[in-house]
């Protein structure tokens, strides 16, 4: 038979200690071309969501709103908040 002491699990291997978050805020150009990008995006949910209501999708429509709504908020904070 096997002991007992022979099967317990050998001491877990020491993780290093992650490294620290990198805090600086991005740079001007990045955050401007973080911004168009979104704007891009946030137009192209707007014309689908126009094209929704159009078409007789209300459903569609209100997702394309909201999609747009939410692209644009979150290429603003990345803007304004760096």
């Amino acid at each position: 038979m096997t002991d007992p002491a022979d099967l317990a699990p050998a001491d877990p291997p020491s993780s290093p200690a992650p490294a620290p978050a990198d805090l600086r805020p991005r740079p001007l150009i990045e955050r401007i071309g973080l911004a168009a990008i979104a704007l891009v995006l946030g137009a192209i949910f707007a014309i689908v969501g126009v094209a929704a209501f159009v078409g007789g999708d209300p459903f569609l429509g209100v997702m394309g709103g909201i999609g747009t709504v939410m692209v644009l908020w979150v290429g603003g904070l990345a803007l304004f908040r760096g």
